[in-house]
């Protein structure tokens, strides 16, 4: 009897450290929430530390022109604008200013960015605009109509999409200055407007080949939904507008993100295009310009901190506001190819 209970005792005993399923579950979850930890340090430690040379106070003296130009009147320049005493200065700014905000709307002789701040607006709003109804309306077309060259079509705009666009900037130029939007057969200039009109058509031109996710999108939602309003009369087109694209405002917002966030980051395109014509230039070029060359690089380079932080404030509002809708949008377009 007594060799029973010890049998008992002995085999309700609670398994020690690795033995025990809790223990490995705790420590994997621990283990897993350092790594997360220390990726999220990494990740967000560029973006505190651009925000915080935004606020740092210039190393100079200046005043603004009548003209809108900034004139340095004493400096203490080096070969960096950041010349701390203790290894912290080179994170955090030893003295705080709003002068680099202050300057990017007020030093307009040199880098007008408000300016470039509102050519890029203008263009990712239009791109926005037209580039989600293009998607939208191609995989409308590719999920519920059926035609011979459907497959085939499909296959072609995947297997562009996998070229990067820049492979085409060459070709892109001189397609667009033969058309009339940019300069030559004679003409030294044309109007701003219509460098912003070439930019647009350069983002939207290939923006079918995004049709994949929004075309998974529509195919699920039910086909007797669309059946039921053609017994009642609809055609093709009521059905999309009044009926389909109300069901989809998750993948609307998802296309219209996507389409927005394509130029407003862009350089390489604008900068094709645009070249010297800084009326024209977009933000990111506007900025790069700023530290494009070390002899500058001393008194704008808090200054173009400045404008990154303020690029990037309308997405991170969009995002903000827009989360939930991305979300549904990127999960419920993966579920159908």
């Amino acid at each position: 009897m007594e060799l029973q209970n010890t049998n008992v005792v002995a085999k309700h005993k609670k398994p020690l450290f690795f033995q025990s399923m809790h223990f490995r579950r705790g420590l994997g979850n621990t283990l897993i929430y350092i790594l997360l930890g220390v990726m999220a340090v990494v990740w967000m430690f560029p973006i505190i530390w651009l925000m915080a040379q935004s606020f740092r106070a210039p190393v100079y003296s200046y005043t603004i022109n009548p003209s809108g130009q900034m004139v340095i009147t004493a400096s203490n320049l080096g070969f960096t604008p950041i010349r701390p005493n203790h290894w912290w200065g080179y994170i955090f700014p030893e003295k705080w200013s709003l002068d680099n905000y202050y300057l990017l709307f007020t030093d307009t002789a040199n880098y007008d960015y408000l300016h470039y701040f509102l050519n890029t607006l203008v263009v990712a709003i239009f791109t926005c605009i037209i580039a989600t109804i293009i998607v939208l309306l191609t995989s409308y077309a590719f999920s519920r109509l059926r035609f011979k060259a459907r497959k085939p079509m499909m296959k072609l705009l995947m297997i562009l999409g996998m070229f990067p666009g820049f492979m085409s900037m060459i070709a892109i130029y001189f397609i667009l200055k033969g058309i009339g939007l940019l300069p030559g057969g004679g003409r030294t200039s044309v109007p701003t407007a219509n460098y912003l009109i070439a930019i647009v058509l350069v983002n939207i031109s290939g923006a079918a080949m995004g049709y994949y996710v929004s075309k998974g999108y529509f195919d699920t939602i039910s086909r007797s939904i669309d059946e039921a309003a053609e017994i009642d009369g609809a055609n093709k087109a009521q059905i999309f507008w009044n009926i389909t694209l109300p069901l989809s405002k998750p993948i609307v917002i998802y296309q219209a993100l996507t389409a927005f966030m394509g130029p407003w980051g862009d350089y390489i395109f604008s900068s094709t295009i645009t070249r010297t014509e800084k009326r024209a230039w977009l933000v990111a070029q506007g900025l790069f310009s700023m530290i494009d060359g070390l002899g500058d690089l001393n008194i704008y380079f808090t200054r173009y901190a400045a404008g990154s932080i303020l690029l990037s404030v309308p997405i991170v509002i969009l995002f903000i506001f827009m989360q939930r809708y991305y979300v549904s949008g990127v999960t419920g377009g993966a579920v159908k190819g």
